[in-house]
């Protein structure tokens, strides 16, 4: 509440969080249903670790974190999920854009599974893996790819300016 009025977004489920803080699914599946209950939209992150990307299990924890974060929720507004593969970040490894493609499809799928076709479709779902300006057009020309998610890139303004400036242009 003592927000309201000051943002209208805010990042849930975001890796650090859940590795430094110890965040749950459970857990963020509270704090998405406590946002909409406050007229917040919740940014919902979801993505696997290394061990688990390696491991083959992209499509199985990803799925996990969908169901559980959206679980008991009768609609979901104007949430957006931001696929957040956590081997990419900070590394230098991102992945490619036709990975990230196939696993926000994947997540359009699993939507529209528990609310619909139409909601699957129409859900805004944003890449967010070490965002550049130079590779962030290969993510959101995309057609499953809404948007990105900027984590270290935003923090210097000319890097933050052209990603913006270049989605723009991949979007239009």
């Amino acid at each position: 509440l003592m927000l309201q009025g000051l943002v209208d977004y805010v990042i849930l489920g975001h890796s650090e969080r859940r590795q430094y803080f110890g965040d749950t699914d459970e857990l963020v599946a509270r704090k998405v249903k406590a946002a909409l209950e406050h007229g917040l939209m919740p940014i919902m992150c979801v993505g696997e670790r290394l061990d688990e990307y390696e491991a083959g299990k992209t499509e199985e924890i990803v799925t996990r974190q969908v169901r559980a974060g959206l679980s008991g929720l009768a609609g979901i507004g104007g949430l957006v999920i931001a696929y957040e593969p956590v081997w990419a970040i900070g590394t230098g490894r991102p992945a490619t854009g036709a990975d990230a493609n196939r696993v926000i499809g994947m997540i359009r799928d699993v939507v529209g599974t528990m609310f619909g076709s139409a909601v699957g479709d129409s859900i805004r779902i944003q890449y967010g893996g070490s965002v550049t300006p130079e590779n962030v057009t290969e993510f959101v020309s995309q057609p499953e790819i809404d948007g990105a998610l900027v984590g270290g890139a935003s923090l210097k303004a000319d890097s933050f300016v052209e990603i913006v400036r270049r989605t723009a242009e991949a979007k239009a």
